[in-house]
């Protein structure tokens, strides 16, 4: 292990069974925290999206034809290293469990005041 993956917590790379308590400790209500966590996770894969496009922009060609996309392996090795990255929900769960994300919630700001 390198010292760069040593401070990163692991995300899972595949579905990972959590418990539901320790899901709403911080807002004391199971559905904000999903709603918080889901929001975050289309931020991630709105990033990872858009990032995708302009490597592969950089490949495209007015005149493409068939055998020039099979033939070009550093656009299948960029599609293979995205398609192998956590899946942008479990790397927003483990923002939301490690304090990383910011959120407010309006409503309740307004209920304490």
């Amino acid at each position: 292990m390198n010292a760069n993956n040593a401070n990163k917590p692991a995300v899972a790379s595949s579905t990972v069974t959590r418990d539901l308590r320790e899901l709403d400790v911080k807002t004391d209500n199971i559905y904000e925290s999903l709603v918080i966590m889901s929001k975050r996770a289309n931020q991630i894969s709105n990033n990872i999206k858009e990032e995708l496009h302009q490597k592969l922009s950089e490949f495209a060609s007015a005149n493409d034809n068939l055998e020039e996309v099979f033939e070009n392996r550093e656009q299948i090795e960029i599609s293979k290293h995205y398609e192998r990255m956590p899946k942008p929900t479990l790397v927003a769960v483990q923002e939301f469990l490690d304090n990383k994300i910011y959120y407010r919630n309006p409503a309740k700001e307004a209920k304490e005041l």
